[in-house]
């Protein structure tokens, strides 16, 4: 469990509307310190806390800080964070989990990085100490490896930590963001969201701590794992139809060649039309690969329609700046 500093609060000197969003489930252990840490470091700052059917003391715990409590009975933190970014209105939201695992005295550096470097999203990447072996466990921090390479591979971005649950946002990213996940793979989303629309954002280290006795992860590696997995590949297709249809043309194409050149050239050879299912086969195989490109195509044009949208959407929204808050 990390502990939070006695220092000055870092936002004496900042005047933007900034919003804490802790999305919540079952952190009774814990709530009450991570609202306590963030009301230390940005005394100015509103605290909501979103209760996604708890069935401990977390209302309980939240509100005797005096933080907003509302809300969310669907469940799954993609539900929680798509009705915060609805109902919330600031400047600077700043997302962090319940569980007191993220260095909350970071947040005053996170915050001026945004501002300073005039960006859409900080992302906190996790950072485990030295003796604290059980904050970042192997399968997570595995997971998290396998993940980042992929969204590499689709997108060629460089990233440290794609699945933190740390990040602050500028009022144009979160207005713009259409936060179509449902659990975990909300992340993911917010990921492909900033590298779609070419959003500058930036990752920042952070220590990372381990949960206190008694409170459990709601994270499942394998199973959300593939969940974030399946969303990086659908996301994909929307972002880069034509790549993702132009792919599948040429895994088609190739499997279509491999069982239909034998024929063609024994059909040249001889005349005769050998095996005329696999002929058959492999010519509807072919029709489906340029079907497949066609889509592509279309719905090429379609996605960069959409981008358009959400860049003027994300354009209605002034940017935070220190100078001219």
């Amino acid at each position: 469990m990390l502990d939070h500093r006695d220092e000055p609060a870092t936002m004496a000197r900042i005047s933007h509307r900034v919003a804490v969003l802790i999305p919540c489930r079952n952190e009774g252990l814990t709530i009450a310190q991570v609202v306590k840490g963030f009301r230390q470091e940005l005394p100015e700052a509103q605290i909501y806390v979103y209760d996604n059917r708890s069935t401990d003391d977390t209302v309980d715990q939240a509100k005797s800080t005096d933080a907003i409590v509302r809300y969310e009975p669907q469940p799954g933190k993609g539900n929680v964070i798509r009705r915060m970014f609805a109902d919330i209105e600031a400047d600077i939201y700043v997302l962090v989990d319940g569980d007191n695992t993220y260095e909350v005295s970071a947040i005053g550096r996170l915050i001026q990085r945004l501002l300073d470097s005039h960006l859409d999203m900080v992302v906190g990447a996790r950072r485990s100490e030295a003796k604290d072996k059980e904050a970042y466990r192997l399968g997570h921090r595995e997971g998290n490896i396998f993940l980042k390479g992929v969204v590499q591979l689709l997108f060629g971005a460089q990233l440290k930590d794609m699945l933190s649950g740390y990040r602050i946002f500028s009022r144009r990213f979160v207005k713009s963001f259409p936060a179509l996940s449902s659990g975990f793979e909300i992340e993911t989303e917010f990921t492909v969201h900033a590298l779609e629309l070419k959003l500058p954002f930036a990752e920042e280290y952070i220590l990372y701590g381990s949960r206190p006795p008694g409170s459990e992860s709601k994270l499942k590696t394998f199973t959300d794992g593939w969940r974030v997995l399946g969303t990086a590949i659908l996301l994909f297709k929307e972002a880069r139809p034509f790549l993702f249809f132009g792919m599948v043309f040429l895994v088609l194409g190739l499997i279509s060649m491999g069982l239909g050149l034998p024929i063609f050239s024994e059909y040249v050879a001889t005349g005769l039309v050998p095996r005329q299912p696999t002929a058959i086969l492999a010519a509807s195989i072919m029709l489906l690969a340029f079907l497949s490109l066609t889509c592509g195509l279309i719905l090429d044009s379609v996605a960069r329609g959409r981008r358009e949208m959400k860049r003027m959407t994300y354009l209605l929204h002034p940017a935070p700046n220190l100078d001219n808050p």
